[in-house]
């Protein structure tokens, strides 16, 4: 079969994408960006791309469509199919129908945490010999690839709450039917498709009803949304995480369930979110018949995802960190958990409010405390539409907006001395300001 993608280089239609190559499949795509790293990884798959939504490519003339959530009515290509009547179906629909049918899928699901938590639930029963496929928002390090297709019964997937397609608003992960369902948290985001908290946790819930009653749901027993999720309805087993009743983990890395010891958690990963993300992972796999010991072994082996606290370079004593963090929760564990690493030394975080949600500027009034721990803050402010620089006013003189993104490289470079923690924080590419901050520090050193 050849299937066209539209809006081919997300992340999750990128994966897509793979797995039907994999599969057997011709496949080819479009995008309204089409470039690096995921045109490069999808052209090393012998993948053809098309730049834009040229109305034209419909002569390619493939069996079927899929249809990313980027595309819109309006967008000049769909009208056509549309207009012309050719098929087509949602990347989410494509996935349940041609990978997942038949398969022990174990989804997980949350406001934060997916992707390391599908790494290391991916990686757990990779390490227990079961080769898991696996579609991962992110690129595990253990792995080298966002997605593998296998002979496997047992499939990993990144569990999204953000809309289908234009023509099917419901979250993505009610087309996974998971066996194994991990929710990791739940707090409001996504404010361009959501009108609140409530609206999500309808969707959450509507997940859980496709949960079988011999599956297992996987919950983070500290979250009173999740709870009230469980309490409209549940016709599964439920193991939670973070409680004395269910799983627990303690600083030192004593792991329990039920207050019955498990094993040591021995890792270099950070924070109280990654122990949190470990459990989930480590009772998911227990579910699909890894003991607990098993993967709290294969965790110790755990290299993380990029992008998730990945160190991009060290110049003069300086290093500089790549995360993913952009929701004020995620922007607050992830400084915390590097403070508690590097102790008493300096944190110069760098953000970039990208996400649609902290465009829209709903969370603005969360991010001076979720940034109290950083020593100075250099803010990206140039594609928001609000003032970057009112909003951080609570955190006086160490917070500064700019629009220019050569002019904070230059400010964190001029401030920055040996023994500082230059942590970098945007869900996008950030204009390269990794290398540019990373130039910029060895000209310094230079001098």
């Amino acid at each position: 079969m050849h299937i066209h993608i539209l809006g081919i280089c997300g992340t999750f239609m990128g994966g897509i994408a793979v797995l039907a190559k994999q599969a057997g499949h011709k496949v080819t795509g479009c995008d309204a960006g089409v470039y690096p790293p995921m045109s490069a990884q999808l052209e090393a798959q012998g993948i053809v791309l098309t730049e834009g939504f040229d109305p034209a490519q419909i002569r390619l003339e493939p069996d079927l469509f899929v249809i990313g959530n980027v595309v819109s009515r309006g967008n000049p290509l769909m009208e056509e199919i549309l207009n012309r009547g050719l098929p087509y179906m949602s990347g989410p629909q494509w996935l349940a129908e041609h990978v997942l049918k038949d398969k022990w899928t174990l989804a997980v699901a949350g406001t934060h945490g997916k992707t390391t938590t599908s790494a290391m639930l991916a990686w757990i029963l990779e390490y227990a010999g079961l080769q898991p496929g696996f579609l991962i928002g992110g690129v595990p390090q253990n792995f080298g690839v966002s997605a593998r297709l296998t002979d496997s019964p047992f499939f990993v997937v990144e569990a999204d709450e953000y809309d289908t397609s234009f023509s099917d608003k419901r979250s993505k992960f009610v087309h996974y039917h998971p066996r194994t369902a991990v929710l990791n948290n739940l707090e409001f985001d996504h404010a361009d498709i959501f009108s609140d908290l409530a609206a999500i946790e309808t969707q959450f819930h509507h997940l859980v009803r496709t949960v079988p009653g011999n599956g297992l749901i996987v919950a983070n027993g500290r979250e009173s949304s999740l709870e009230r999720v469980l309490a409209r309805g549940c016709w599964t087993p439920v193991e939670r995480f973070g409680t004395a009743q269910g799983w627990t983990i303690g600083a030192a890395g004593a792991v329990a369930f039920k207050e019955e010891f498990q094993g040591m958690l021995n890792w270099s990963l950070l924070g109280e979110h990654n122990r949190m993300n470990a459990l989930a992972a480590i009772a998911a796999a227990r579910h699909a018949g890894v003991p607990a010991g098993v993967g709290i072994e294969a965790l110790a082996k755990f290299e993380n995802v990029k992008r998730r606290m990945e160190v991009r370079g060290v110049v003069g004593g300086i290093t500089v960190y790549d995360d993913f963090a952009h929701h004020p929760t995620a922007i607050a564990t992830t400084v915390a958990g590097l403070r508690g690493k590097v102790g008493e030394a300096r944190i110069l975080a760098v953000l970039e409010p990208r996400s649609n949600t902290m465009k829209l500027g709903v969370m603005k009034d969360a991010l001076p405390g979720s940034l109290k721990d950083a020593d100075r803050v250099f803010c990206y402010d140039a594609n928001l539409g609000w003032d970057a620089a009112s909003a951080l006013a609570p955190l006086g003189d160490k917070a500064q907006a700019f629009c220019d993104l050569d002019g904070l490289v230059a400010a964190v470079a001029a401030v920055a001395r040996p023994g500082d923690q230059v942590l970098v924080m945007s869900n996008g590419g950030f204009g390269g300001v990794h290398e540019k901050l990373l130039a910029a520090l060895a000209n310094n050193n230079e001098m």
